[in-house]
């Protein structure tokens, strides 16, 4: 790994006009073997400025001597391959911005998909009460708060800090009044306040990284990442074994559940939910095809 601490970059300090200073960087990221590094060295050095990407790509913005400082100990971190959003603090998710750190998952465009199908539930059924288990940093349960006017929303974690990330983003979205956070192992209560209820709709993006497959992850993942976020188990199926069979006794009549899941777990996972009683399965593909979610349905008397 090229050593950050004798990088080119310290050029930062030095007076270097900006489009150096990107320049250089770029370089720096790509022989690390940094995707995108161009765009990495653009938005890093536009955070260092409480600026602009655009205003720093025209040279419009001001890059003082404190904000080279900022700039050089952000190329520091990326050399050492930690996520871009942990360095900023934030990451995008349904066109809502995320507190983000290494306590909780970093919020991923494919996870969009279980909010769009959790959309098409909701259209039915008026006041619907959703669960979005293993929140992390909210984005499921906030993206459909602040997208659902009548939905009450239920957001569960088992890690506490992940949770106070959570409120925190409810609390700066303006939605802290539409999502109850629970700390919780699935549907077992963790903190003392009572049963979680019943849903009529459950979504969750659980941890399905097969256990041998973690190593061969990007360094951003499998150094930086929270591994319960993503360890599944032996067969990456531990979580919906779980969560599976607890489902009738916490849907209301009717209700579904919508999972995200790995690329080659869709007939595992229907096979999985429909042993645990579901009337109906449905995957939804994703942008590039590949099986993203699945939708199941339990039917009660």
């Amino acid at each position: 790994m090229p050593d950050a601490s004798n990088s080119r970059i310290r050029l930062a300090l030095e007076g270097s006009p900006p489009g150096r200073l990107i320049a250089e960087a770029a370089a720096e990221l790509a022989a690390a073997g940094i995707e995108n590094p161009r765009l990495d060295a653009e938005t890093m050095l536009a955070a260092a400025c409480d600026s602009s990407r655009v205003a720093v790509i025209s040279g419009l913005a001001e890059i003082n001597h404190i904000a080279r400082e900022r700039y050089t100990a952000m190329m520091a971190r990326r050399m050492r391959r930690e996520p871009l959003a942990y360095i900023l603090g934030r990451k995008e998710f349904y066109s809502l911005e995320f507190e983000v750190t290494s306590a909780v998952l970093i919020p991923r465009p494919e996870t969009e998909i279980a909010v769009s199908t959790a959309f098409e539930f909701i259209q039915g059924h008026a006041n619907a009460r959703v669960c979005d288990l293993g929140t992390g940093s909210g984005a499921i349960a906030l993206a459909i708060a602040a997208n659902a006017a009548t939905a009450q929303l239920t957001a569960t974690d088992i890690s506490a800090e992940a949770l106070a990330i959570a409120r925190r983003n409810a609390v700066r979205l303006g939605l802290a009044s539409r999502v109850r956070f629970r700390l919780a192992d699935c549907f077992k209560p963790l903190d003392c306040i009572g049963p979680l209820g019943r849903f009529d709709l459950l979504v969750s993006n659980p941890p399905y990284i097969r256990e041998d497959q973690l190593g061969g992850l990007a360094p951003e993942i499998s150094r930086f990442e929270p591994r319960a976020a993503l360890a599944g188990g032996h067969d990456g199926l531990e979580l919906y074994r779980r969560l599976a069979p607890e489902l009738t006794d916490h849907l209301e009549k009717n209700g579904s559940a919508i999972v995200e899941i790995g690329a080659e777990q869709s007939a595992a996972v229907t096979e999985i939910m429909r042993n645990a009683g579901a009337s109906s399965i449905k995957v939804v593909h994703d942008l590039a095809g590949m099986p993203r979610v699945i939708v199941a349905r339990f039917l009660r008397e």
